[in-house]
C-alpha cells in the first residue's frame, strides 16, 4: 500500500509483522466452505449458552462460498451477549482470517484482514509510532467485530465512533463482493457499522490509524462526591482531555449515590512504544458465585474510590492500565461464576440524562446487585450507522452478576431508559425485550430494508437479530 490509499483485494504492500502477514494476492480457488462441529457458545458474560454449528475458514477465498449459506462471523467472542452466535446457520470463527495485507507508515493507513485483533495492530503499528484512533476497554476484539459494533472509547465526545475512521471495507454478500466505504456503496457501509455483523461477511478492512508520540500516557484523577458533582466535572472545559471516563460507585446510595472517581488523560511525550504487555494474572477457575456481594462489592467500591482518587496530581502510566486494565487478567469473565453476568450499557440524551441516571443508580443501590464495573462517559454527535449505539449525551456501562432478580432488575432499568429516550448497546445486550428495539433504534426500519436488498433470504441472522426480531 502506498500513501494514495488501497484497492480493492488481496494487493501487494508493506508487510508488518505478526500472527501472519501477506505481500502478494491470494490466488486459490474458492472452493466448498469447511466442514462444521457442533458447539455451545456464549459471549463474554457467559449467558446465554447457545448451540450452534461452527465452522473455521481457513482461506480468504472461502468467504464468497460461505456468503451463499446461512452463516454469521464471529471474531474474537467479546461481545457480551448472544450477538456473534448464528441463529439457523453456521457460526464462522474468523481467527485464521488474520492477515496483515499492508501498512503505510508515512500515512497511517493499515490493511488487514477482518480476523486481526485490536492487539495485534497494537503490537504492530506502536513501535512505529501508531496507535488506535478509538479503541474499546479491551483489545481482544477483531477489526470486523469492531465496525459490526462500530465501538467507541473514552474519546467519543471528540473523535466518534470506529467507523469514523474505517476507509473502506470489502463485504461478501449472497449477490456478490461489495467494497463499501463513505463515497461508494454508502448505504451499505452504513447498515454494517452498527449492524451487528447481519449484513454480511466483512473481509479486508482499510484503517486510519493516528500518530502518538509515545507508548505512554499522561494521566489524571479527580474524585467526585457524588453524580452531579461527576458530571459537573467532566462537562467543564478546563477538565477536557482527549479521554475522560468516570469509575462509578454503583452502591453509594443518598448524598453519596453516584460518587466517583473522573479520570483524563492524553499521550505523553516519549519514547514510542511496543505494544501492550501480556496479561500476567489469570482465572484458571471460577469464583463462587457468591464471592461477588453486595458486601464485598461495598468494600471493594469504598477501597477503589478513596485508592484511585487520591491520584490528583498528574502521573504517566503505560496505555494498557488506562485503556485495558482488566486485560491485564486473563479470563477475568470468571470473576463472576459459572452463572456469568450481564453487562448493561445505555446511552440517554443530555438534556434527560442527569435525571435519567440518578433514577438508575437509585435503583441499583437499592436493589443490592452488586456491580463493580461500572463507567460513565460522554458521547459526541451520532455516526453515519443506521444501528451505531453512541448518540449525543451520556453513557453508563456496568457488569451485573447473574442472580435471580438481575433480569427483572434490567427490564425496570430498560423502562427508564425508554422514559428518557435512551438506547441500549447491542453488542452487549443478552435479554432486550423485542418491543424495545423500534423506540430505541429510529433507523431500523432504513436498516431492515438496506439489509434486505443485501440479504433477501436472511441469511446472516444472529441470535441476538432472531430474539429482537429484527429481520
Amino acid at each position: 500500500m502506498n500513501g494514495t490509499g488501497a484497492q480493492a483485494g488481496h494487493d501487494e504492500g508493506q508487510a508488518l509483522p505478526g500472527p501472519a502477514s501477506a505481500t502478494a494476492p491470494q490466488q486459490e480457488p474458492a472452493g466448498p466452505p469447511s466442514g462444521t462441529v457442533q458447539q455451545e457458545l456464549t459471549g463474554w458474560g457467559r449467558y446465554p449458552r447457545t448451540g450452534t454449528s461452527v465452522a473455521r475458514p481457513e482461506r480468504y477465498a472461502e468467504l464468497a462460498a460461505w456468503a451463499g449459506q446461512a452463516c454469521l462471523a464471529r471474531g474474537a467472542g467479546r461481545a457480551y451477549g448472544d450477538a456473534a452466535v448464528s441463529a439457523e446457520g453456521a457460526t464462522l470463527l474468523m481467527t485464521r482470517l488474520n492477515r496483515f495485507i499492508a501498512f503505510d507508515a508515512d500515512s497511517g493507513l493499515l490493511r488487514a484482514e477482518a480476523g486481526v485483533t485490536l492487539d495485534e495492530i497494537l503490537r504492530a503499528v506502536m513501535p512505529q509510532g501508531w496507535f488506535l484512533p478509538v479503541t474499546p476497554g479491551t483489545r481482544y476484539v477483531t477489526l470486523g467485530g469492531a465496525i459490526a459494533a462500530d465501538v467507541h472509547g473514552k474519546n467519543h465526545h471528540h473523535v466518534g465512533s470506529f467507523s469514523a475512521f474505517v476507509r473502506e471495507f470489502e463485504l461478501f454478500t449472497p449477490g456478490g463482493r461489495l467494497r463499501c466505504s463513505p463515497a461508494e456503496n454508502v448505504a451499505a457501509f452504513n447498515a454494517t457499522v452498527g449492524g451487528m455483523g447481519m449484513t454480511g461477511l466483512i473481509g479486508e478492512v482499510v484503517l486510519q490509524l493516528r500518530r502518538v508520540p509515545s507508548g505512554d500516557m499522561q494521566v489524571q484523577h479527580l474524585p467526585a462526591r457524588d453524580l452531579n458533582e461527576a458530571m459537573a466535572i467532566m462537562a467543564a472545559p478546563e477538565h477536557d482531555d482527549e479521554y475522560t471516563v468516570a469509575w462509578i460507585d454503583c452502591l453509594a446510595s443518598g448524598k453519596s449515590l453516584g460518587r466517583s472517581v473522573f479520570m483524563r488523560g492524553h499521550h505523553a511525550d516519549g519514547p514510542l512504544g511496543h505494544g501492550p504487555a501480556p496479561a500476567k494474572l489469570a482465572l484458571p477457575v471460577n469464583l463462587p458465585a457468591l464471592a461477588l456481594n453486595r458486601w464485598s462489592v461495598k468494600a471493594f467500591n469504598a477501597f477503589y474510590y478513596r485508592w484511585e482518587g487520591r491520584k490528583r496530581k498528574p502521573f504517566r502510566c503505560d496505555i494498557a492500565p488506562f485503556f485495558y486494565p482488566l486485560d491485564g487478567i486473563r479470563d477475568w469473565n470468571r470473576l463472576y461464576g459459572k452463572p456469568g453476568f450481564v453487562q448493561y450499557q445505555f446511552v440517554l440524551p443530555t438534556a434527560s440524562a442527569a435525571e435519567g441516571l440518578r433514577t438508575v443508580l437509585d435503583r441499583l443501590a437499592r436493589s443490592g446487585n452488586a456491580s463493580f464495573l461500572a463507567v460513565l462517559k460522554r458521547f459526541g454527535a451520532q455516526g453515519s450507522g443506521l444501528l451505531s449505539f453512541p448518540t449525543e449525551g451520556w453513557t453508563l456501562a456496568l457488569d451485573l452478576p447473574l442472580r435471580q432478580d438481575t433480569l427483572g432488575l434490567l427490564d425496570t432499568l430498560d423502562a427508564v431508559v425508554l422514559e428518557h429516550g435512551g438506547r441500549v448497546y447491542l453488542a452487549k445486550d443478552a435479554r432486550l425485550a423485542a418491543s424495545a428495539l423500534p423506540r430505541m433504534y429510529p433507523r431500523l426500519d432504513e436498516w431492515r430494508r438496506i439489509r434486505r436488498e443485501l440479504d433477501p433470504d436472511g441469511l446472516f441472522l444472529s441470535a441476538l437479530g432472531q430474539r429482537l426480531e429484527m429481520i
